[in-house]
């Protein structure tokens, strides 16, 4: 009897043609799964996850993400995942809860020492700033009382816990709303948004905001009208006053994150006040300067990209800093990284050191110019008690905050690039005084020319 005999089917006989089946499948596969990884999330899932739907839905003529700047950051890897989301809300209840506040008072501006708050005040009189236990000795601010609506200060003062500020003027920017947000941190952080009446007339425009009403919200942020005629005639110094006064603002509350209008917060505040503050027992954490370690450096650059026009007041603020004392950073300032911080996203705890040094910086703001990242070394160096200071790398930045385009800014949308300081530039730009100039022995220790 015959036997049946089985054979491969032709299909099967040709190695290349099995090879070329099994890759197709596979890349077919492949992309597939980026693609709903990328959109729908669906590999993603947990009772904990902050990814939710959007809290609010802005016109498109309004543009929100116009002018977006390019990220390595996809859909489902931000917001970053948050797992211990509870544990850490709870801590930082009991921590608000069992904390006293400082009580901040606001120091009244008079107007008979209205030269101490100038950049023309004397050594003497400015090295005495640097040597307190607090911050209410120190003059901190010009107003008695901050011009806002009343029911918006009643706000402010009963903002305890956590509190994020930002703010808008000359609709320079537009409204981000922050993303990974914990189903409760509505309920235990706020979110405040100071504007000018040109960008409230702006939110007007674009129907977010209504004329009949005396109190704003979109979405997270409580917008706040600000009255121009009561504060500086420069918008950038407006801006610092709630970047660097926030615990006089907000006296009751233990915790805030500054946030420049221009970035968009990816991780829940909550998040971040615990593992950059509360985890590093720090008094505050920004961003290292992804480029610039010296004060000089900044200053270069300040000069060079016309960040502030005033090359002569530019140059007697270095000379000052210089001749008091300023040196390079060098491995004798660590715990300290750098001279030189990203200032777009600060958080803060509320404390001595905290306060004191936000108060000593914004007076050399005033005394100065709006570019806080000048006298940021020189305050902090000097002061006393010393600050805890958590400098973190720029590779965490770039994953808790999304940057934007300004409103007024319509160039090449672009990454930032590194900026190479010459040693000719510097003198023929900035500092051309001759061998008299006061900040020689800084530039040869900067360039490692002098070792003295």
């Amino acid at each position: 009897m015959a036997s049946a005999k089985f054979s491969k089917p032709l299909l099967f006989r040709s190695k290349l043609l099995c090879f070329s089946v099994f890759y197709l499948f596979t890349s077919l596969f492949l992309a597939l799964f980026s693609a709903l990884s990328s959109t729908k999330c669906i590999f993603r899932s947990s009772p904990f996850d902050p990814i939710q739907s959007p809290r609010f839905t802005y016109p498109s003529s309004y543009g929100q993400h116009k002018h977006s700047l390019p990220t390595l950051r996809s859909s489902c890897t931000s917001p970053v995942f948050f797992s211990d989301y509870w544990m850490v809300l709870k801590e930082i209840q009991e921590i608000s809860k069992n904390s006293t506040t400082l009580g901040s008072r606001v120091v009244r501006y008079l107007k008979d020492n209205a030269n101490s708050f100038g950049g023309n005040f004397s050594t003497k009189k400015r090295n005495s700033y640097y040597d307190h236990e607090d911050d209410l000795e120190i003059p901190c601010g010009f107003f008695t009382k901050f011009p806002v609506s009343d029911s918006d200060w009643a706000a402010m003062q009963k903002c305890e816990g956590v509190v994020v500020v930002s703010a808008i003027f000359n609709d320079h920017d537009k409204i981000r709303q922050p993303i990974g947000l914990g189903a409760k941190t509505l309920n235990n952080v706020c979110f405040f948004m100071f504007v000018d009446d040109v960008t409230l007339n702006g939110l007007h425009y674009y129907k977010m905001v209504s004329r009949e009403s005396k109190q704003h919200k979109i979405g997270a942020w409580r917008v706040v009208k600000v009255s121009r005629e009561h504060l500086y005639e420069n918008a950038a110094m407006n801006g610092v006053i709630f970047k660097y006064l926030v615990h006089r603002l907000f006296p009751n509350s233990k915790y805030s994150i500054w946030v420049d209008a221009k970035m968009q917060l990816a991780v829940d505040p909550l998040l971040l006040i615990h593992s950059l503050i509360i985890k590093t027992d720090a008094d505050m954490a920004m961003s290292k300067h992804p480029f610039f370690v010296h004060t000089m450096e900044e200053a270069m650059a300040t000069a060079r990209w016309k960040k502030w026009g005033n090359i002569d007041a530019l140059r007697m603020q270095m000379e000052t800093y210089c001749e008091n004392g300023l040196e390079p950073w060098s491995a004798k300032k660590l715990p300290y990284p750098s001279d030189v911080p990203d200032s777009a996203l600060i958080l803060r705890r509320h404390g001595v050191a905290s306060n004191l040094f936000s108060c000593l910086l914004f007076n050399e703001l005033e005394a100065f110019n709006p570019r806080d990242q000048l006298p940021f070394a020189y305050v902090r160096d000097f002061m006393k008690p010393k600050l805890k200071l958590n400098m973190f790398d720029v590779e965490v930045f770039e994953q808790v905050a999304s940057e934007y385009r300004h409103n007024l800014n319509n160039g090449k949308v672009g990454v930032r690039s590194s900026v190479k300081i010459k040693k000719d530039a510097t003198f023929s730009n900035l500092l051309s005084n001759g061998s008299c100039n006061k900040c020689q022995r800084y530039l040869l220790r900067m360039w490692g020319e002098s070792h003295d």
